[in-house]
């Protein structure tokens, strides 16, 4: 090995590597998702007749609707939806490395050509939007292919944490779009991003591999011990997930619940608050932008803090996985449930508002120990295509949230109106969580075997 002379400490173990790649793999997935979110608000004439004020020039503004403002930001989430079912079976038996970095480029193109689309029509934004919803919805899905293939067990928690490489991609667009869109005009918001994305796409396909054993340069000491530390539950062969008994679990069906929960606070604050606070409480494009943010920084680093403390607690066995999921479902899902209820009733004054906003999302950041893990935890050989399914259920509030925000706000965009959109946010956090402490689970399922004929040595260990 190259590094051998020198001390443990300054080499960078592989697996380090790979969960940075996954961390900018879903930042540029989500780039590519919310960058529309306060593009949009550039690109459009004010839909208020009543308005005398001059929008400021930015670049061609386009006669888009509300409803056509909520059909082009929900349209990335009807092609994201269909390519996040197979995505899964994909990476399986592709290799999650292939499957996420060619979508990622094509994608990445796709968005520089936004600003074309939309000099033609309305309907070919939608097209491109479609396309790139299409093409992303696999990275998710390959990036926990990959985590069950590279992460140790007591290590899962950050391997997962990582992953809220989307948050951050939110944390930075939003601000950076709003500066770019102010000195250089909407257009140039979206050539950014597609420059990026070819950039890192390139050095992804340098850096990662689909599994230890696939990795040229890995040690051999620490190939050894990721693959001990993973043992008889993960394999590597080609199989069809057991669709047939995921029909009929109620662990998954739990888990499906609890992500979709998770999912409407997520896709609603990511399709929603910049125009919320752009202009319901009337903050400018730039300081919109930041703002905006605000929240996913929050659950960015609360992220982490809360993967650490469950690999924390799995290392120490303070808890059986089972009953640390359920536990996590606390700050994930009541907690911000109950803060969008506050938000609803008392959320009158702009900074407030930004406030509740920031810390609701903070504490779902404990999804990477809840909903984001749990399909590692049921079926580590089937992890992307668990987590496909429950994304592609997930996304769905992607779609409707801003059709739901378009029907209340339609003849007025007031405070007042948003007091509902509030409410159904709250509800949808808390109803998932209740149903998964009844019947969700953190132990391996017997489905996880490969086949009903597998040998000894390919049944797993399902102690927990």
């Amino acid at each position: 090995m190259v590094y051998s002379n020198l001390p443990s400490w300054l080499i960078i173990p592989k697996r380090f590597n790979i969960a940075v790649m996954l961390f900018m793999a879903c930042l540029m997935s989500y780039m590519m998702r919310v960058n529309l979110s306060i593009n949009i608000i550039a690109m459009v004439k004010s839909t208020d007749a009543n308005s005398t004020e001059e929008l400021p020039d930015y670049g061609p503004r386009y006669d888009w609707s509300q409803s056509d403002q909520a059909m082009l930001l929900g349209a990335f989430f009807y092609g994201y939806m269909i390519t996040s079912l197979p995505a899964g079976m994909l990476a399986e038996n592709f290799g999650g490395k292939r499957v996420a970095g060619y979508s990622c480029l094509f994608a990445g193109i796709l968005t520089a050509l936004t600003p074309l689309a939309a000099a033609w029509d309305k309907w070919a934004v939608w097209a491109l939007r479609f396309g790139i919803g299409f093409l992303t919805g696999v990275v998710y899905p390959c990036c926990h292919n990959l985590v069950s293939k590279w992460s140790p067990p007591d290590e899962k928690g950050k391997f997962v944490a990582s992953l809220m490489g989307g948050t951050f991609g939110t944390v930075i667009t939003w601000p950076i779009s709003g500066v770019i869109i102010e000195n250089m005009g909407w257009d140039w918001a979206f050539y950014m991003v597609g420059i990026f994305v070819v950039v890192v796409v390139a050095v992804w396909f340098i850096i990662v591999d689909d599994s230890p054993a696939q990795h040229s340069t890995i040690s051999i000491k620490e190939r050894e011990y990721i693959e001990k530390s993973l043992g008889d539950t993960v394999s590597n062969k080609k199989r069809f997930p057991p669709y047939k008994a995921l029909i009929v679990s109620l662990p998954f069906w739990s888990l499906l619940l609890l992500h979709y929960g998770s999912m409407w606070g997520l896709f609603f604050l990511i399709t929603a608050t910049p125009k919320f606070l752009s202009e319901v409480l009337g903050f400018n494009l730039s300081s919109a932008g930041f703002l905006s943010s605000l929240p996913h920084l929050a659950r960015l680093i609360c992220a982490f803090g809360f993967g650490s403390v469950a690999d924390l607690i799995r290392r120490k066995n303070w808890l059986s996985v089972t009953k640390m999921r359920k536990a996590f479902c606390l700050p994930s899902h009541i907690i911000p449930g109950i803060l969008l209820i506050i938000l609803a009733y008392f959320g009158k004054d702009p900074y407030v508002c930004v406030a509740i906003m920031t810390i609701s999302l903070g504490f779902n950041g404990a999804a990477t120990a809840s909903n984001l893990q749990n399909s590692q935890d049921l079926a580590p050989n089937y992890a992307g295509t668990l987590y496909g399914i429950i994304n592609c259920v997930g996304t769905t509030p992607g779609i409707f949230s801003p059709l739901i925000v378009a029907a209340f706000t339609e003849e007025n965009n007031t405070i007042d109106q948003w007091h509902y959109i509030f409410m159904i946010g709250a509800a949808a956090y808390i109803v998932p969580a209740l149903i998964y402490w009844i019947f969700g689970s953190g132990k391996i399922q017997k489905w996880n075997e490969l086949d009903t004929s597998s040998s000894k040595e390919e049944i797993v260990n399902t102690k927990l």
